[in-house]
């Protein structure tokens, strides 16, 4: 089994949980999902089984999208609707527009500090593991890409939003400082990724549908959006044996982004290469 199934995870599972039934169904020991949703969330999570796991640190990489309700009023240590309440008051005074002036300070290049309630280390430590141990320790801000926001419905004291941002990018933590600055605290009550770099909800399978019939994406259709290079029968002998000279001649397209894929003249994904300045260096060769 190699390759990549789009699953629609449900609400009360965590991701490695879909890891160990999408095991089960497929009976292949090599699977790995590729970013992590909250137990609380749903939606798209590709998963990789066999060979495809090289995939996982590039399909990580891509952009998101999430459709999220938050609550204006009310905080929780753990910035969603699983934590504990620390603090409470009434979001009456907010109105939409007042929601529509501060959405767009949160586009584009912005500082987030990481929730406690998360698998970023501190000290070699999961911030989870200290939250559970009911220990905050300082946090540093970090700098994410948040390319769009639209406000799908406001409904005072819930607003929902529509969130298109790159890698890293915690929605928690965005509902917590979008509520900060409408100066009555807001915490995530729902959230539903809705993409991940390629993938769509539309194509995503849910659990009970799962089956060891289910079509997989090869390794070349889950890497989709990206950049092409076509190999002749030669040159893809000539990478599959990691040969740096047959690599070196090889270009990049223009406008290819960090990683680019390399295709035999079946279509099949031979290896993953890094681009610099057009010129390539292996990344990843698949059997």
């Amino acid at each position: 089994m190699n390759g990549v199934v789009v699953v629609d995870k449900p609400g009360g599972m965590t991701s490695f949980d879909v890891v160990a039934r999408v095991r089960r169904v497929f009976g292949e020991r090599r699977v790995g999902h590729t970013g992590t949703l909250d137990p609380m969330a749903t939606g798209v999570l590709p998963v990789c089984l066999g060979e495809a796991t090289k995939l996982v640190p590039f399909l990580m990489s891509g952009d998101k999208a999430y459709e999220a309700e938050l609550r204006l009023g009310v905080t929780t240590d753990s910035a969603d609707a699983t934590g504990t309440v620390t603090s409470e008051t009434s979001a009456a005074q907010v109105s939409r527009a007042d929601v529509e002036r501060a959405i767009p300070g949160f586009v584009g290049t912005i500082q987030q500090t990481p929730p406690m309630h998360s698998a970023v280390r501190v000290g070699g430590k999961r911030l989870y593991e200290f939250a559970r141990a009911g220990v905050e320790v300082e946090r540093a801000a970090r700098p994410v890409v948040v390319h769009a926001i639209e406000l799908l419905a406001f409904e005072s004291p819930t607003v929902r939003i529509l969130v298109r941002c790159g890698k890293g990018t915690y929605i928690r933590a965005l509902a917590a400082d979008l509520g900060a600055v409408l100066g009555v605290g807001a915490h995530l009550t729902a959230l539903r990724r809705t993409q991940v770099g390629p993938f769509a909800i539309a194509q995503a399978v849910t659990l009970e549908a799962l089956a060891a019939t289910t079509p997989l994406l090869s390794p070349a259709e889950a890497l989709a959006d990206h950049a092409t290079v076509p190999l002749d029968e030669a040159q893809t002998r000539d990478v599959r044996a990691g040969k740096l000279r047959a690599i070196a001649e090889l270009r990049a397209p223009d406008g290819a982004g960090s990683h680019v894929r390399l295709l035999d003249a079946r279509g099949t994904l031979v290896a993953v290469a890094e681009q610099h300045a057009g010129r390539l260096t292996l990344a990843r060769v698949f059997c």
